[in-house]
């Protein structure tokens, strides 16, 4: 394990919202390329060797939030896949926060404003997501979620590996 494997910031879901997305991924997926859970990034590459600090940061903001209620709002077609976008104000404005304790760690991707969303279904025949987009349209109904906290993962090239939970309103978990 390098100390400079990327990190990558989500927020940490419900058990019932992470199920409905875990689900859908599962299903929709492609099998060879489906080899994380289903995820809300907020960053996709932190230095790894600031772990410590990110560390400290994370524990630090996520002390001054309580849980976040939010809802899943609708569908978008990706071109090539398929997400649920997000509605939660609380998380962009957290996000917009930790991007300014981050802001010279940040790539150009992680400057860039946040489409809070959970990917589905990527990496496929364009045609094949408009049909997976289209039918989940014909039903979709927005749902409540809500946002524990914060996780941290390991980039290492595959999977990801755990590096911190960060309850909104308590200590960090690991």
């Amino acid at each position: 394990m390098a100390d400079d494997d990327p990190l990558i910031l989500t927020a940490w879901l419900d058990d019932r919202s992470f199920d409905v997305f875990q689900t859908m991924r599962q299903r929709h997926f492609p099998p060879a390329r489906n080899h994380i859970p289903a995820h809300l990034t907020l960053f996709h590459h932190l230095p790894g060797a600031g772990i410590g600090w990110i560390t400290q940061d994370l524990q630090d903001a996520a002390r001054n939030f309580s849980p976040m209620e939010g809802r899943v709002s609708g569908l978008r077609f990706l071109g090539r896949g398929v997400a649920y976008d997000i509605d939660c104000p609380g998380i962009e404005r957290l996000r917009d926060g930790l991007s300014a304790i981050f802001s010279q760690a940040l790539t150009p991707q992680d400057r860039q404003r946040i489409r809070p969303h959970v990917t589905i279904q990527n990496k496929v025949a364009p045609s094949e997501a408009r049909a997976l987009f289209d039918e989940l349209s014909a039903d979709f109904r927005p749902f409540p979620l809500t946002i524990r906290g914060l996780l941290l993962w390991h980039y290492r090239g595959g999977p990801w590996d755990g590096a911190g939970r960060f309850r909104f309103g308590a200590p960090a978990d690991a």
